[in-house]
C-alpha cells in the first residue's frame, strides 16, 4: 500500500496542472495522485499529454490513478463531457476514455452513480430520493449500462470501480459488482461517504473489502443537530472513522491498495460557504430509503456518534462551528493532507500493514 492524495483537491491543482501537481505531491511527501477522471489529466484525451504525465509520475516514483466518470444514465446529462468525447455517442466516449487509460496502463478506473447537490437540503440533496425516477430504477439502469461497457473493459483488462458515493449504499454496490461481474467491476471505498448512508465505516469495510480496488480515504465529524445529524469533513484521525479497525480489513483483502486521501478543498481554490450537510436520521421517509440498514448497525453507528460527541464536550476536538470558523487556505490544506497521511502511516505501522515508503520529499 501507498498513501496518496486526490489529484483535483490537492491545493492549487487547477493553477499547477497535472505535471506540476505531481511535483507538488512529491514535495509534500505523497506517494501518488488520484485524478478522478482521465479528462482532468487531458480534456481532449491527448495521448502525448497523457504519456507525459505517466512518464513524469514514473520518474518521480509516484503512482497515478484515474477514472471514467458517472455511469448512471439518469445522471449522465450532468456530465456531458462523456458524451462529447464520443461525438454524441456516450458508449463510444466511454470506450475512448478506457482505451486512453489502458494506453498509459491505468486499468483501475473510478466511476460513480450520481452527484451530491449542495443547493438542496437534507435528503433532497441525494439522487436516491429523486421523485421523477426511483432509486431502484436508477440502479437497474446503471447495471444495464455497465453491462454494455463490460466487454470493452474485459478486452482492455480494465476494472470499472464504483465509489461508495454519497447517494449509494455499500449493500447496493456489492450487488452491482456481483451482478455485472467482479472481473470487470470493483469498488472505490470512500471511508467517509458511507457515513451519509448511516453505515458504520468498519461494518461497511467488511462488506466491500473483497471488491475494493481503489480508495478515497477521509474522516468526518458526525454530530446531532436540528433535524438529524450533521456531517463535516475532518483530517484522518480527527473524526469518527476508526482507521485502526478499518485498514486491517481492507489491507487483508487487497495489500497493494493505494490509500488516496480526499481532503477538503482549500477555500482559496474554491471559495464557498462552509456547508452543513444534514443526515435526516430521524425522518421515517429517509430511513425507509435504506431497506438494508439493520437495527444492529444503526445502534453501532449511533454509539460511534455519541462517543465523538463526548470528545467534543471534553474539548478534545472542535465543534462544527468552531472548526468551520477556522481559516482554511493553502497552508491549512497542506496540513490537513500531511496530518491525514501521518495518521494513516501510524495505523499501518501499529498493525504491521504492508505500507511502502513514499518517495523522499524534495524542497519546494
Amino acid at each position: 500500500m501507498q498513501i496518496g492524495v486526490d489529484g483535483l483537491k490537492i491545493p492549487e491543482s487547477a493553477k499547477r496542472g497535472p505535471l506540476a501537481s505531481l511535483d507538488h505531491g512529491r514535495e509534500l511527501g505523497i506517494a501518488g495522485l488520484f485524478f478522478r477522471t482521465v479528462l482532468q489529466m487531458s480534456p481532449t484525451l491527448d495521448r502525448g499529454e497523457l504519456r507525459a504525465i505517466r512518464q513524469h509520475a514514473d520518474e518521480l516514483g509516484m503512482y497515478i490513478e484515474t477514472g471514467l466518470g458517472k455511469v448512471n444514465p439518469y445522471a449522465n446529462p450532468e456530465t456531458p463531457e462523456l458524451r462529447a468525447v464520443g461525438d454524441g455517442d456516450i458508449v463510444l466516449g466511454c470506450r475512448r476514455i478506457m482505451e486512453a487509460c489502458a494506453a498509459i496502463d491505468c486499468r483501475e478506473l473510478w466511476t460513480a452513480t450520481a452527484s451530491y447537490k449542495p443547493a438542496f437540503k437534507g435528503r433532497w440533496a441525494y439522487d436516491r430520493f429523486r421523485t421523477d425516477v426511483t432509486w431502484l430504477e436508477q440502479l437497474d439502469a446503471t447495471a444495464r449500462f455497465l453491462k454494455k461497457l463490460a466487454p470493452i473493459a474485459r478486452d482492455l483488462g480494465i476494472h470499472l470501480n464504483l465509489e461508495t458515493h454519497e447517494e449509494i449504499t455499500s449493500f447496493e454496490l456489492v450487488r452491482l459488482v456481483e451482478g455485472v461481474g467482479p472481473d470487470v467491476t470493483g469498488i472505490v471505498f470512500d471511508t467517509g461517504n458511507v457515513l451519509q448512508r448511516i453505515e458504520h465505516p468498519v461494518w461497511a469495510a467488511r462488506r466491500v473489502a473483497p471488491y475494493v480496488r481503489q480508495s478515497h480515504v477521509k474522516d468526518a465529524l458526525i454530530a446531532h443537530t436540528e433535524g438529524g445529524l450533521m456531517y463535516q469533513m475532518r483530517p484522518c484521525g480527527t473524526g469518527v472513522v476508526d482507521f485502526h479497525g478499518l485498514l486491517p480489513i481492507v489491507a487483508a483483502a487487497n495489500p497493494t491498495l493505494h490509500l488516496s486521501i480526499e481532503n477538503d478543498e482549500s477555500l482559496e481554490d474554491r471559495p464557498r460557504a462552509r456547508s452543513r450537510m444534514r443526515i435526516e436520521i430521524d425522518n421515517p421517509d429517509f430511513l425507509a430509503g435504506h431497506p438494508d440498514l439493520t437495527e444492529e448497525e444503526k445502534a453501532a453507528y449511533l454509539d460511534m456518534v455519541a462517543a465523538y460527541e463526548q470528545r467534543i464536550a471534553n474539548g478534545e476536538v472542535p465543534s462544527f462551528d468552531e472548526y468551520a470558523a477556522q481559516p482554511y487556505g493553502y497552508a491549512e490544506t497542506v496540513k490537513y493532507i500531511q496530518d491525514s497521511a501521518a495518521h494513516l502511516r501510524m495505523v499501518c505501522e501499529t498493525h504491521n500493514l504492508p505500507l511502502e515508503p513514499a518517495p523522499a520529499p524534495v524542497a519546494a
